[in-house]
């Protein structure tokens, strides 16, 4: 059942023609096959473990919805999120300190889905408090002491990362005490540090004893270390979904193998036991996968998320390392539709008729005619489809008591509303006429 908050936002999202941030469950069509075996890994993450997931699939097929779904259904399990577009200029897959920090950025929890870091930073020394108050040595009045023993703990907590990261250990010290301290200016440059952020002033890294930016190596520990703080905060671990991989392929030279090769040790990395807790998962398209430009560049990394899809879709195997998702179809276009137009209706108290205007016949009507506009390409039909649904014909059969779609209602597809891949689909009028 779907609260009425969470309806709502749903709503709100599709008639602006994004993808929703919450409630995605109730969209999911066609890759809720792939919920019980994502639920067994993220189990075995949640046990002190590293996860791998590729996720391949044509343009449209659905992958950042997928990795979004996912997101949703592990915060749901308690885990902390995050993702990170793959990206030549801002964040470069070889450039692990920019990954860091766009992973800071947005990430989530069960309460807040992005921007959480700080707020995981604190309830991590609170809960360190905690354990030092449950053993009855500290006067809970005693300022002084309980600093300096939930500091000790933490020390204690951060050994095994202090000796690669020292600066990881220094700086939350430091934060520590600029809290107590009232210090409040300090403190936000010592998380923003923290967070990769560059250009941080040099008064906040003396304060520290730090020096310089953030670098590739550095976040490589830093991430370790961030696992270690939503462990004992009582997070069973990340998930952190670097989406659109595929970019590595229009990349310069040098920069596509230096990407693949850092991709390539995430993985042995994960598999070595140094990022207990995570759960990886990469999404690109099949030419990434098998083209001569993408993994296959790199013999290793081929070998380790090379699986046979040459039989039949529905003997897949979902616990592969590398899974596919099916091509999105009218079919699952129009029971998208249907579940938008639901969800719609059991906010109005006009329930019945809107039902009965907005029947499946007419759901399917209005895909066919959206599809046939766009080329054809089912694939970058849905956001578009769901907006003119809800905008233009379940809004105005809620707002006027004599609205009749089939009568009152011509379908219009404009330019200026159009991403560029939906235009680029409603020029074409053949194969000949898509620009490479």
């Amino acid at each position: 059942m779907i609260s009425a908050a969470r309806r709502a936002d749903i709503v709100g999202a599709l008639r602006r023609g994004t993808v929703p941030s919450a409630g995605l469950d109730a969209l999911a069509v066609g890759i809720e096959a792939f919920a019980p075996t994502l639920d067994e890994e993220l189990a075995t993450v949640s046990s002190g473990r590293g996860g791998f997931k590729a996720v391949r699939g044509e343009y449209g097929t659905g992958k950042t919805f997928f990795g979004r779904w996912l997101q949703e259904r592990a915060r749901a399990k308690g885990f902390a999120t995050s993702e990170v577009q793959i990206n030549e200029t801002e964040t470069p897959l070889h450039r692990l300190e920019t990954i860091y920090r766009r992973l800071v950025e947005r990430l989530g929890t069960a309460d807040s889905s992005s921007g959480a870091f700080r707020s995981v930073i604190d309830g991590w020394f609170f809960a360190l408090e905690q354990d030092v108050l449950a053993d009855g040595s500290v006067d809970p009045d005693d300022a002084k002491a309980l600093l300096e023993r939930t500091q000790a703990l933490m020390e204690a907590q951060l050994a095994t990362i202090g000796k690669t990261a020292p600066a990881f250990s220094a700086v939350l010290r430091t934060y520590r005490r600029a809290l107590a301290d009232g210090d409040h200016q300090l403190a936000e440059g010592l998380i923003s540090w923290l967070s990769g952020q560059p250009n941080v002033a040099a008064s906040v890294k003396r304060a520290a004893g730090i020096k310089g930016d953030l670098d590739h190596f550095g976040a490589a520990n830093f991430l370790v270390g961030l696992l270690t703080i939503l462990r004992d905060s009582g997070f069973p671990g990340l998930v952190l979904v670097l989406d659109e991989v595929e970019t590595l392929q229009r990349m310069r030279a040098d920069t596509r193998e230096r990407g693949l090769n850092a991709l390539r040790q995430l993985i042995d990395e994960i598999d070595a036991g140094r990022y207990p807790g995570l759960y990886l998962v990469i999404t690109g398209t099949p030419a990434f996968f098998d083209g001569a430009q993408g993994v296959q560049r790199l013999a290793p990394l081929a070998q380790r998320l090379h699986v046979d899809f040459g039989t039949d879709r529905r003997f897949d195997n979902p616990r592969a390392v590398q899974i596919r998702l099916a091509p999105f179809d009218q079919s699952s276009l129009v029971a998208v539709g249907k579940r938008v137009r639901d969800i719609y209706a059991e906010m109005q108290p006009a329930e019945t008729r809107l039902r009965s205007v907005v029947n499946d016949a007419y759901i399917e009507t209005l895909a066919r005619a959206v599809v046939g506009g766009l080329g054809g390409k089912v694939g970058v039909a849905p956001r578009l489809f769901l907006k003119k649904l809800l905008v233009d014909v379940l809004d105005r059969v809620d707002l006027h008591a004599d609205f009749d779609p089939r009568q009152h209602y011509k379908l219009t597809l404009a330019e200026n509303e159009m991403t560029t891949s939906e235009r680029a689909a409603a020029g074409a009028v053949s194969v000949d006429d898509i620009e490479l």
